[in-house]
């Protein structure tokens, strides 16, 4: 009776000394999950706010015929937002590599539930960059290079045998129907000029790749406003891109609201995840305190330590 009252004892404290380790966990993973998504979104809503007002009071200012103007209002307004524009863009451009990093560990691997750290795995097997993005020509405007999640209630399809280096070498490649992609299935291949390269992958499911793809987007509505840019900061005006500029409003207009688009599924995207993370750490049922029968439940152990590390 003492050795089997010693051994329950050293057991139900070893269970409570493991549900403490798995509170400390799920606070810590819920914690950076908000911080990384919060700093994430704050950072790009405020360029791309700063940029939708550069254009807009431009825009105003010529339809006014005030842009010449310093001390118009419009000009003053634009004046101030392109010294907050620059620095803030300035910062967001130093910074990217690292909050592209912070949304993998954070996001990304905090809420996928299968996921082992100790599994196998090659340092690289997510090759996707910026450098990427510029050199395979990553089309912002391009509807299929949009972020779609999937159907949850669509029918699995057999694996397409087409390769990713199939898939590129084809004349006019076509990315699968969105109503038919089921969640394990959105992602979108892109292509480099060269036909002969594979295709590379951005998965939607991936806050990483998010952050990616809106930075490269937000860069090129930058370039774009170049003129605008120039106007607000009071810099060297070109004439010709201006116009260039204002006969394109539509657009423009497109382009800067493709941007909220994009912020916006990322944003959806990191609040379903942040749900994954509750769900991972969810409180387990009585069968998972009774000895020898929770060792055959893989989910009476959402986390693996050094006493468990064989379940």
């Amino acid at each position: 009776m003492t050795l089997l009252t010693s051994l329950f004892g050293g057991y139900f404290q070893y269970l409570n000394a493991y549900q403490d380790k798995v509170s400390t966990q799920a606070k810590e993973d819920m914690t950076a999950a908000t911080a990384t998504f919060t700093e994430v979104s704050n950072s790009f809503a405020e360029m791309q706010a700063l940029q939708q007002i550069l254009y807009s009071d431009f825009t105003s200012a010529v339809r006014d015929k005030s842009d010449a103007s310093d001390h118009a209002l419009s000009s003053k307004n634009a004046k101030e937002a392109s010294d907050t524009y620059e620095k803030a863009r300035t910062t967001l451009r130093e910074n990217v590599d690292v909050l592209a990093r912070k949304a993998e560990v954070y996001i990304d691997w905090a809420s996928d539930i299968d996921r082992d750290p100790a599994g196998k795995r090659n340092v690289n097997d997510d090759p996707l960059t910026r450098s990427l993005l510029r050199d395979y020509d990553f089309n912002c405007s391009d509807k299929s290079n949009f972020p779609r999640f999937g159907n949850v209630d669509a029918k699995e399809k057999p694996v397409e045998a087409k390769s990713d280096e199939e898939f590129c070498a084809a004349d006019h490649p076509k990315q699968n129907d969105d109503a038919e992609v089921t969640p394990a299935n959105a992602f979108v291949r892109i292509c480099a000029s060269d036909k002969g390269k594979r295709a590379a992958r951005i998965y939607w499911y991936s806050a990483k790749h998010h952050v990616l793809t809106m930075h490269y987007c937000f860069e090129a509505a930058h370039d774009r406003l170049e003129a605008v840019r120039d106007w607000a900061s009071m810099s060297d005006r070109d004439k010709t891109k201006e116009s260039e500029i204002l006969a394109q409003t539509t657009q423009v207009s497109t382009e800067l609201d493709n941007l909220a688009q994009r912020l916006n599924a990322f944003t959806s995207l990191a609040l379903f995840q942040l749900e994954r993370i509750r769900v991972k750490y969810r409180p387990v049922g009585f069968v998972c305190s009774v000895p020898l029968v929770r060792d055959l439940f893989t989910k009476c152990f959402p986390i693996r330590t050094a006493t468990n590390q064989n379940h």
